[in-house]
């Protein structure tokens, strides 16, 4: 099973308040639609996910959400921002709808219970059922009620972490503005040949592959997110994503630019694009588009 995430820096401006970039939207969902015919006789589940980008994060930051909440400005703040996040649902899921894709949405506040900003609990009945019906769930960062923060947020990257629990999930890919992992050192000298040598890279070079053994070295030149992005930028999201396999050590993860035209279908079908984020180097598995049991 495929989760597939288009992020809130691809689908939309981050740095002009909700302003959706729908020519990408649409394209993304006809790669999405083509690559569902592609794979006709061989069908795999995929379960769909999008950032909020310059719609949630701007009223997000503004407020302090992901914080907590606890006055009544900090309220209607929370709901503001379930609104926003809501319109450009409503904008993914009727281009993909336009595609010929089932897809359905989900809304994590629906559900979604947290505990000092972890999500402890979301109702994946309704996410299995729609599966089980041949539907193409849709998720979302949203807000999220908080036993100690009162509310705070929940990323995509967070949602499918959960799923990654109760879904028999074997490939997450995250489609971003950039085509992948950046860092930005320079290579230490070293006398060792090419392949004793731990990670060296380029300044401004993508990260061909990240595991939890060579993080350390990569992480502290990961950089950020373009524009608001309240849930943490990039180093954030390799950092779940390391969590995400550890706990599912045959899970492999895929970071890579949707910007990039046809992409998203490669990455679909198995094709080696962005940054690959697995446990360890044995731990790689065949492309997503090999079939698996739902």
């Amino acid at each position: 099973m495929i989760f597939l995430k288009l992020g809130g820096s691809l689908i939309t401006d981050k740095t002009q308040a909700n302003t959706p970039r729908l020519d990408v939207i649409h394209r993304l969902a006809k790669e999405i639609r083509d690559w569902r015919l592609e794979m006709v006789r061989h069908p795999s589940p995929i379960l769909l996910g999008h950032g909020s980008g310059s719609f949630g994060h701007a009223a997000a930051k503004r407020y302090g959400t992901r914080a907590g909440v606890h006055d009544a400005a900090g309220w209607r703040g929370f709901a503001e921002v379930s609104v926003a996040a809501a319109r450009l649902n409503r904008i993914v899921a009727d281009a993909l709808h336009e595609a010929g894709v089932p897809v359905i949405s989900f809304c994590p506040s629906a559900s979604a219970r947290c505990k000092d900003g972890r999500l402890g609990y979301l109702d994946v009945a309704p996410i299995r059922a729609a599966l089980d019906h041949g539907l193409v769930p849709l998720v979302m960062g949203d807000v999220a009620f908080d036993d100690v923060r009162g509310g705070t947020i929940v990323s995509t990257e967070e949602v499918f972490a959960y799923l990654a629990h109760a879904l028999p999930v074997t490939h997450v890919l995250l489609a971003g503005e950039t085509e992948g992992v950046y860092a930005s050192f320079e290579p230490r000298s070293s006398g060792a040949a090419e392949e004793d040598r731990p990670l060296r890279l380029r300044a401004s070079a993508v990260v061909p592959r990240i595991t939890l053994l060579n993080w350390d070295e990569v992480r502290g030149s990961v950089g950020g997110s373009r524009g608001a992005d309240v849930t943490g930028g990039m180093a954030s999201k390799v950092r779940d994503m390391l969590d995400l396999v550890a706990a599912h050590p045959t899970v492999t993860v895929r970071i890579f630019s949707g910007l990039i035209e046809g992409n998203v279908t490669r990455a679909l079908l198995g094709e080696p694009v962005g940054t690959e984020i697995v446990a360890t180097d044995d731990a790689r598995l065949v492309g997503p588009s090999a079939p698996v049991n739902a």
